[in-house]
C-alpha cells in the first residue's frame, strides 16, 4: 500500500493523518487474520424510510435484539431489532418526525450526527434524557437549502453513548440531492466494530479501553464480515459509507476502481474529486462514486497510528500495520454505456473573506493520573463536561474562528453539533475548495483552525471528542447561540 498522501488526508478527516493501531486478539475472528473471517454473503442493506410530502414519521425503539453480527448470532441493542437502524431518507425543507421509544434498561436519547435542524426543545437537543420504559417525540425541520449528503443517528446520553453505540444503536440519514445523481446502484456501507463474548453479549470493556478508546474484534460492514456485492464494467455506483465506529479510525482503498468523492460529511465540492485513499476518522462520512472496472475488488481498511499516552494498554493503544477486508465487489460481464455526467453543485459558502465576530481556543487535554473511578480525565480548556455549565456562548448570526488545540499523544476527532466547521490551515490556499466538516480529527499535539457561521438557528448545544469512549469521560462542552 502506498503512503497517504497530506492532500488525500485532507480528504476526510480533517487536517491532520492518525497513525496504525492494533486491536486486541480477537475472541470469534482476530482482525489481524482477516483470512479466518469466513465471508458475510451478499451485501445486505438496511431497510429504507422515505418521507412523502414534506415528511417523515418514523418509530425507532431502542431495544435488546438477537441479531446476525459477522455471521453469527448476538444479542446485541438495535432499533426497531435490527444492526443497522432503518436508513432515514428525507428532502431538503422536510419535517423529521421521530418517535424515541426506550426499551432498555437505562436512559438513552437521540443525536442526529451532522443535521443542520435546532437544538432546542424537541429538536437536536441532546440534554435530553428518555428513561427506560419512557418515549419522547423528536421534531426537526429541515432548512430549504440543507445541503445533500449522508448523515447519522446514535444515542448522547452522557456517560452511556460508547456502550450504547458499540452494542448497535446507530443508523444512517440521506438528504436528497436537489437534482438527481446517475447511478446504477446506491449503496449504504455503515461500518462499525464491536467484540461479542463466547456466549454471544457484547462484550464489557476495561477501563484501560475506555481510556485508550475502544476498538472492537469484530469489523462490520452493515452487520456483515465481507459481505460480496457486484456490477457490471463500465457502470456508476454510489456508495454511502459511514464510520460509526467508538474510536476506529479507518483508511479506505478500492484498488483497480475508479473512486470520485462527491463530499465529506456535510459538505459537498462542485465537482467531483478524484482519489485513490481515504481517511475516515470516528463519525465522519463519505459519498463517493466508484466506477466498475472488471476484476474483483477488496473494500480495504487499514489503521493508523492514533497514538495513546505513557503505558496506555488496550484495545486502542496498540500499533499494528495489518489490512482488513471490508467488502469484496465483483465486477464482470459485458461493459455497459458511459452514465450521464454528473449535475453540477452550487459553489460551498466560503468563511475565508467573512468579518470573525471572536476568536477562541479549545483545548483537548488528555490529563495525567487517575481521576474519579481510576480513570484519566479528559478535558476540553480543563474542565470535564458539567451538564449544567454553559462553557461557550456565541451570537447568533456572526462568524468565530476557533483554534483547536490538542495537547495529548492521542488524535482527538473535534465534532460540533448543528453549527458545520470549515477546515482552515492548508486548505485556506489561495483558489482552494472550501472545505466544511462536522468532524475535524485534531492531530496528537497539533492544532487545527476552523470558522463557524451561527446561522438560522439559536440554543443550547454541545461540542466534544467523537471517540465516544472520551466523551463519555468528559472531554465535552456545551455551548449556547443567543
Amino acid at each position: 500500500m502506498r503512503p497517504i498522501s497530506r492532500r488525500q488526508a485532507l480528504l476526510l478527516g480533517g487536517l491532520g493523518a492518525a497513525g496504525t493501531v492494533a486491536g486486541g486478539a480477537g475472541l470469534i475472528w482476530s482482525l489481524s487474520s482477516p483470512a479466518a473471517r469466513p465471508s458475510g454473503g451478499s451485501l445486505v442493506q438496511p431497510e429504507e424510510l422515505r418521507s412523502a410530502a414534506g415528511q417523515l414519521q418514523v418509530r425507532l425503539e431502542a431495544a435488546p435484539a438477537q441479531v446476525q453480527l459477522g455471521g453469527r448470532q448476538a444479542m446485541a441493542l438495535g432499533y426497531n431489532g435490527s444492526v443497522p437502524g432503518p436508513t432515514l431518507r428525507i428532502r431538503p425543507g422536510d419535517t423529521l418526525k421521530i418517535s424515541l421509544v426506550n426499551s432498555l434498561s437505562q436512559p438513552t436519547n437521540l443525536h442526529v450526527h451532522g443535521l443542520h435542524v435546532s437544538p432546542e426543545n424537541n429538536g437536536d437537543n441532546v440534554f435530553i434524557a428518555v428513561g427506560p420504559g419512557s418515549s419522547f417525540d423528536y421534531e426537526y425541520h429541515l432548512p430549504g437549502n440543507h445541503p445533500p449528503g449522508l448523515y447519522w443517528y446514535h444515542p448522547h446520553h452522557h456517560g452511556m453513548v460508547a456502550d450504547q453505540v458499540f452494542a448497535g444503536l446507530f443508523g444512517a440519514i440521506i438528504v436528497e440531492d436537489p437534482e438527481p445523481i446517475e447511478a446504477s446502484a446506491e449503496r449504504v456501507l455503515v461500518v462499525s466494530d464491536t467484540t461479542v463474548d463466547p456466549a454471544g453479549n457484547i462484550s464489557a470493556v476495561s477501563a484501560m479501553d475506555r481510556m485508550a478508546g475502544r476498538e472492537g474484534d469484530l469489523l462490520l460492514v452493515n452487520g456483515q464480515t465481507n459481505p460480496e456485492f457486484s456490477a457490471a464494467p463500465g457502470q456508476r455506483e454510489r456508495w454511502r459509507i459511514v464510520n460509526a465506529c467508538v474510536a476506529r479510525y479507518l483508511r479506505l482503498r478500492l484498488d483497480g476502481q475508479k473512486m470520485q468523492l462527491l463530499g465529506a460529511d456535510s459538505g459537498r465540492f462542485e465537482k467531483p474529486l478524484d482519489v485513490d485513499e481515504l481517511l475516515l476518522t470516528p463519525g465522519n462520512r463519505a459519498d463517493l462514486l466508484v466506477t466498475a472496472a472488471a476484476g474483483d475488488s477488496v473494500l480495504q481498511a487499514s489503521r493508523y497510528n492514533r497514538g495513546s499516552m505513557a503505558g496506555m494498554t488496550g484495545s486502542g493503544a496498540g500499533q499494528g500495520t495489518e489490512e482488513t477486508t471490508l467488502a469484496t465487489f465483483r465486477v464482470s460481464g459485458e461493459s455497459t454505456a458511459s452514465p450521464l455526467a454528473i449535475p453540477a453543485q452550487p459553489a460551498p459558502a466560503d468563511l475565508r473573506q467573512s468579518a470573525v465576530a471572536a476568536h477562541r481556543q479549545i483545548i483537548l487535554t488528555a490529563g495525567m493520573g487517575m481521576g474519579a473511578g481510576g480513570m484519566m480525565p479528559f478535558t476540553i480548556n480543563g474542565k470535564q463536561f458539567d451538564e449544567a455549565r454553559t462553557d461557550t456562548t456565541a451570537a447568533a448570526g456572526t462568524v468565530e474562528e476557533w483554534s483547536l488545540v490538542n495537547t495529548s499523544p492521542m488524535d482527538h476527532p473535534f465534532h460540533l453539533h448543528v453549527w458545520p466547521m470549515q477546515v482552515l490551515g492548508d486548505n485556506a490556499q489561495a483558489g482552494s475548495s472550501p472545505d466544511w466538516r462536522d468532524v475535524v480529527n485534531v492531530p496528537a499535539n497539533g492544532q487545527v483552525k476552523v470558522r463557524i457561521a451561527f446561522a438560522d438557528f439559536r440554543g443550547r448545544s454541545a461540542y466534544h471528542c467523537h471517540i465516544l469512549d472520551h466523551e463519555d469521560l468528559g472531554m465535552m462542552g456545551a455551548i449556547e447561540v443567543r
